[in-house]
């Protein structure tokens, strides 16, 4: 009987040390399965923050060109106001010469 406990015994430890290397073995993967998980966050990650850079570089480009057109509009609105500013001044001098001319006239009768 003593030989029978011995060898269920040697049996069962045999067991454990085969369920224990399979236990191992199932960690080992699932380690291996969680790296892989980490990795491939960290990848979409860094593909999310380019992308987000691709897009902040290109609306701080529009944002350049709509100030340049809006200063370029801006230009345009001081020059043409100086413009009329001096359709105006000229007006004014040639409605001034024009009531000298009349006065002188009035004078002269």
């Amino acid at each position: 009987m003593r030989k029978i406990i011995i060898a269920s015994m040697a049996a069962a430890a045999f067991s454990l040390g085969a369920c224990s290397e399979k236990t191992q073995d199932a960690a080992s993967e699932t380690a291996t399965s969680a790296a892989d998980d980490a990795a491939a966050a960290g990848d979409a990650a860094a593909d999310a923050a380019a992308g987000a850079a691709d897009a902040t570089a290109a609306a701080a480009g529009e944002a350049a060109d709509a100030t340049a057109d809006a200063a370029k509009d801006a230009g345009n609105a001081v020059e043409g106001t100086v413009n009329a500013a001096g359709d105006a001044a000229d007006k004014a001098g040639d409605k001034i010469a024009e009531e000298t001319k009349k006065a002188e006239a009035n004078d002269k009768k």
